[in-house]
């Protein structure tokens, strides 16, 4: 369903006042992959690293520096305005924080039917019906249309979000880290929420988070991405199983076991994370990485096949 080719963005920015020098930020540089209809893909990676504009990318809200993206077989950079808009139909997106996303302004009902008047979706009629439906299929109560946004609790807010996302009944849903703003016993209910809909209405999700224990239950396929490059590819049960990358080892190695006295092997990792004004040469996770090699500072590792369903993006391999 959704295919991205050598996708990257870089954003200019000034790396000295004095000289007013001009620099570019790598936050995206040279990514690809793909996400099967029906699926769910997790992309996952510290903060900064790229995952959201990877997203906005894919959405077209960015303009990339290179690459494609392929939604359907199409082109999105290669639509036509009113394509354009179709298209955004049928890719909705939940943003991070539920909040800052709905317009304080305005109250509930206004904020599902808006997307109904963009795509000129139904009757008067039938819109405030599919509201009110919507709004059971979230949990939320037909009386909530009249409040506005600041009335509603942090998890009753990102399911408004929710159901602004499918309100237009769309193919392809992108989740930029829908929970982490919320409580952890409302984060189950958000993430029980999202995949009983995605069974529900055969919906496609692009999850993107920092919580590898919500991958571990929601998603087909992962993506590990560092400072703007993925690193390891593959499906979420060959990446768990034996995770091949160095930072995905210490990653998986920091997921907090429930058994206090059981023991366990954790990879630690040194050091801050690069600028991406100026990454490092060849692989860029080499000036944290607890196996490098003369290799890693001077050629760029390809993603490469180690098994099934499972690529990785280092010279140890």
């Amino acid at each position: 369903m959704l295919r991205v080719d050598h996708l990257a963005k870089f954003f200019d920015a000034q790396e000295h006042l004095i000289a007013r020098s001009r620099a570019n930020v790598k936050a995206v540089d040279d990514i690809s992959f793909s996400v099967s209809k029906g699926s769910v893909f997790g992309l996952v990676g510290e903060s900064g690293c790229g995952k959201s504009t990877t997203a906005r990318l894919i959405l077209k809200l960015l303009n990339p520096t290179a690459g494609k993206v392929y939604f359907d077989g199409k082109d999105v950079y290669g639509l036509k305005p009113g394509e354009l808009q179709k298209m955004r139909r049928d890719i909705q997106m939940i943003f991070q924080d539920p909040y800052s996303s709905l317009n304080p302004r305005w109250r509930i009902g206004q904020i599902l039917t808006e997307p109904l008047d963009t795509h000129n979706i139904g009757t008067r009629d039938e819109r405030r019906q599919k509201v009110k439906q919507i709004l059971e299929t979230v949990g939320l109560r037909d009386e909530d249309t009249q409040k506005y946004a600041h009335e509603f609790s942090g998890g009753q807010r990102q399911r408004i979000g929710i159901a602004r996302a499918l309100i237009t009944n769309p193919k392809f849903v992108i989740c930029d880290e829908p929970i982490s703003a919320l409580d952890v016993s409302i984060q189950a209910q958000i993430i029980n929420l999202l995949k009983e809909l995605q069974l529900k209405f055969q919906l496609t999700y692009l999850f993107i988070t920092h919580d590898l224990r919500v991958v571990r239950f929601l998603c087909d396929n992962v993506g590990v991405m560092y400072l703007g490059k993925i690193v390891e590819v593959g499906s979420t049960k060959a990446i768990f199983a034996n995770p091949h990358h160095p930072y995905s080892q210490a990653l998986f190695s920091a997921i907090p076991h429930p058994d206090p006295f059981t023991e366990k092997e954790e990879l630690t990792i040194e050091g801050d994370v690069p600028s991406p004004l100026n990454p490092p040469s060849g692989c860029r996770f080499h000036t944290r990485c607890p196996f490098v090699m003369d290799i890693c500072s001077q050629e760029e590792p390809l993603l490469k096949s180690v098994g099934e369903d499972h690529q990785c993006a280092c010279h140890l391999y």
